[in-house]
């Protein structure tokens, strides 16, 4: 039977891993194995695989930090790109700061080197595990603020090899979506521009520091995936689980946590299909009692199908 990742090896060589348990790669240390892995430490070694994969038409998945994702336990069919691609440039010139990331850098490490140039507007991110990229796509925010209200503009790869600069306006952003995360064409952000405004360090530091505790004290520490179900309008999720009566729930290994009812905790040696059965067991126990339809949040990889045996 031919090789599907031939192409791959022939371009990458050693760097591309075969068989690769996926549970390292992302935040609630869950995931079966994908049939190759390939880690892109830089713009031109992402584009170099996006654009091997697009045209021998290999199933892919492109991952950051793994947050906000749930990999089957039979893993995937297909490569995961690892995007850690990082570098940072600073235009500081002008009387609104910009600052251009690569889609991989990771946001805590982005809110940490903007708070050590004076830069103000990113405090929000910086206890949010994820990267630019991820939050861009799916317009991540916390304590009232997102990304929609910061970005300038971003660059993205689409399949026939174009490269477009898209401002913020073109990502059509609602509550945690985008027009990229809802298009069925394949397009990858590379890069992005923030607007940020000028503050002394230490005021962006405190605020910092006061949003971190605030975290820390609402949302459970330990393996999660964050938050598990969008919060419908008008509504928190995790006060409808809570009322629901399911706080400290588990099947498997898997919890609803007694801290915050919208994230559930690996308690120890949980799978996929444990939390995936959590999933679809909270959101009919809600559905039941309230009448409410909890969306989920979080990504899903690989096929649970054969999953479904609990409830």
């Amino acid at each position: 039977m031919p090789d599907p990742l031939a192409p791959l090896t022939a371009q990458f060589g050693e760097k591309l891993l075969r068989s690769a348990g996926l549970s390292r790669y992302t935040t609630a240390r869950i995931g079966g194995p994908a049939d190759g892995l390939l880690v892109a430490e830089n713009t031109a070694d992402l584009i170099q695989v996006l654009q091997t994969v697009w045209s021998a038409d290999i199933p892919y998945r492109l991952i950051g930090e793994g947050s906000n994702l749930l990999i089957s336990d039979a893993g995937f069919r297909g490569l995961i790109i690892i995007n850690r691609t990082s570098e940072i440039e600073y235009n500081l010139d002008g009387s609104t700061p910009l600052v251009t990331a690569d889609s991989g850098i990771n946001l805590v490490t982005l809110a940490r080197l903007l708070a050590e140039h004076g830069l103000s507007g990113f405090e929000w991110a910086g206890g949010i595990p994820g990267t630019l990229g991820g939050a861009v796509y799916g317009n991540a925010g916390a304590h009232g603020a997102d990304i929609a209200s910061l970005l300038e503009s971003a660059s993205i790869l689409h399949r026939n090899g174009d490269v477009e600069t898209w401002p913020c306006a073109r990502f059509a952003y609602g509550y945690r979506i985008s027009i990229l995360k809802s298009a069925s064409a394949p397009a990858v952000i590379l890069r992005a521009t923030l607007r940020l405004s000028r503050k002394p360090q230490e005021e962006i530091r405190a605020a910092m520091t006061e949003l971190n505790s605030r975290r820390r004290a609402a949302q459970p520490a330990g393996a999660s995936l964050g938050s598990i179900f969008k919060n419908p309008p008008g509504d928190h999720a995790g006060r409808l689980i809570e009322a629901a009566g399911l706080k400290g729930y588990t099947i498997g290994g898997a919890a609803v946590s007694e801290k915050h009812a919208n994230f559930f905790i690996n308690t120890g040696g949980a799978s996929a299909s444990d939390y995936h059965n959590l999933i679809r067991y909270v959101r009919a126990e809600v559905q039941r009692k309230f009448g409410i339809e909890l969306e989920t949040e979080i990504e899903m990889i690989g096929n649970f199908t054969q999953e479904m045996h609990h409830g």
